[in-house]
């Protein structure tokens, strides 16, 4: 298959629109396809990282500290659907941090959410503990005065904590930071109870909070999900980063032996943006180099930084410029604003692709305002086939940890309810995702319909938390082994 064919079949522009561009010189055109069989991942390359990917998954269910840490988030179990009552909610993101008053109905119905949003400055983002756990507890206070939720009752507002970093957990309600990710780097945290940081915080204000669980995003992704949804089989993130939870049964866990009653399944937060992190089979181009030795942490994340929103512009950017260094586009053009690190980010590559005008006049015309650079025909040409290049890798490579999710747990039908801006914004990632799915599973040709379909995640960051919040009081109120360590005299709301 010629890969030039392949990227003019998976462009979203009208056919007629890509006949008004001119044809790339020699030189220029020379240059894409060496750029395309560079990013293209064929069929044989993506069970190969399977593969591997099935190993580290395994590697990381017998010990801690291994590449893929799969840690154990003391979620036990799915949802049944009949969970009730009011939960407070704090999402940490990557951007931004989100607070919600949640009410769960019951019987699958509808929660209602009151919730705000709060931008985190980049001084937060890399400053120290204190100013991070400050923020988030101030901003938690503003919510709760301006909701008047301290007036609702005598009883501490149970709260579902979603940190979205690597956390290794011996209980539901604790969790200790491996490593930051998505660019961030907050001093005092890694290898910290983040829980007791929170705690710390909310008591210098006296907060009527009590923290019942602290929860991945991915693994409330998929609970979300599976409170309205029985079909799901893995919450995934793809958005900033990327990520995958599933349920494992204990059995299947050597490094928790004993812990749990036979048999039991446990919600596994993979982390696996640590995927093959010694580079054994992914494919690094001399951009992916470049994005990881600039990165706050060189050597780790390799596989989220191939993959995940937050590195796809920043390659794009880089692949551009290195064109503009040689000569080959921008001639005579003031490059300096390209020069920036992350100026172009994955919602441009998504409107880039989206775009349908006459001549990708839009792409021409947003490029211009981000980099004061003026497209001409070619360019406009080169860039649009850049992006598609770049998107389709990270669509394909995102099916690998799905597919050996699945392939290891011989799960052969179900939904993944995925949330993030690349899953759910970018106009094409579900489509591509499910082909490269389809071609590591070897689903059959012909089919009616996709086995295994990617969906939209019900807010796993706070329906997803509220959720977990109901399951692990209940489970305490029981008297059941909960993973819990300080929450059981909490009562449901």
């Amino acid at each position: 298959m010629d890969s030039i064919d392949l990227v003019r079949r998976d462009s979203p522009v009208q056919a007629s629109e890509m006949e008004k561009l001119p044809q790339l010189d020699a030189e220029l055109a020379d240059e894409m396809r060496k750029l395309e069989q560079m990013f293209w991942i064929d069929q044989q390359k993506l069970k190969e990282i399977v593969k591997q990917f099935e190993v580290e998954l395994d590697e990381g269910l017998k010990e801690n500290n291994k590449n893929i840490p799969m840690n154990i988030t003391w979620v036990l179990g799915q949802p049944h659907g009949d969970e009730k009552g009011s939960f407070l909610t704090v999402d940490l993101g990557g951007t931004n941090l989100r607070v919600c008053w949640i009410t769960l109905p019951g019987a699958r119905g509808q929660p209602s959410i009151v919730q705000e949003k709060y931008q985190l400055s980049k001084e937060v983002k890399t400053g120290t503990a204190d100013q991070l756990w400050d923020e988030v507890a101030d901003r938690m206070a503003t919510f709760i005065r301006d909701k008047r939720l301290d007036e609702t009752s005598t009883q501490p507002l149970p709260l579902g904590f979603t940190f979205s970093y690597p956390a290794m957990q011996d209980f539901i309600d604790h969790g200790v930071l491996q490593t930051w990710t998505k660019g961030w780097d907050v001093k005092g945290v890694e290898g910290e109870d983040v829980t007791i940081q929170l705690r710390k915080a909310m008591e210098k204000r006296n907060l009527p909070v009590k923290l019942v669980a602290f929860i991945n995003d991915t693994t409330g992704a998929m609970i979300a999900s599976a409170y309205h949804d029985p079909e799901t089989i893995v919450g995934a993130i793809f958005g900033t980063g990327c990520n995958a939870a599933y349920m494992e049964d204990s059995d299947c866990i050597p490094k928790i032996k004993g812990r749990l009653p036979q048999g039991s399944p446990v919600a596994i937060n993979c982390e696996y943006g640590a995927f093959d992190n010694s580079h054994r089979v992914l494919p690094m181009t001399k951009y992916d180099k470049i994005v990881d030795a600039e990165s706050p942490r060189p050597g780790e994340q390799a596989f989220e930084k191939t993959s995940a929103g937050l590195y796809l512009g920043e390659i794009f950017r880089l692949v551009l410029v290195d064109l503009a260094n040689r000569n080959l586009i921008f001639k005579g053009q003031d490059i300096s604003r390209l020069d920036k690190s992350y100026i172009l980010d994955t919602g441009f590559l998504s409107a880039v692709e989206d775009d349908q005008s006459p001549r990708l006049q839009d792409t021409a015309a947003s490029f211009e305002v981000h980099t004061g650079i003026l497209l001409n025909d070619q360019e406009r040409q080169v860039v649009r086939r850049v992006t598609e290049l770049i998107a389709i890798r990270g669509a394909r490579l995102c099916a690998c940890g799905i597919a050996a999710i699945c392939s290891k747990k011989k799960i052969t039908h179900g939904h993944v309810a995925a949330d993030g801006s690349v899953a759910n914004k970018h106009p094409k990632f579900k489509r591509r995702w499910a082909d490269a799915l389809g071609e590591i599973l070897d689903w059959q040709d012909g089919r009616t319909e996709d086995p295994i379909v990617l969906t939209s995640a019900e807010d796993g960051s706070g329906i997803g938390a509220a959720v977990i919040v109901a399951m692990t009081l209940e489970r305490a109120s029981k008297g059941e082994d909960a993973g819990v360590k300080e929450a059981a005299d909490i009562v449901s709301r």
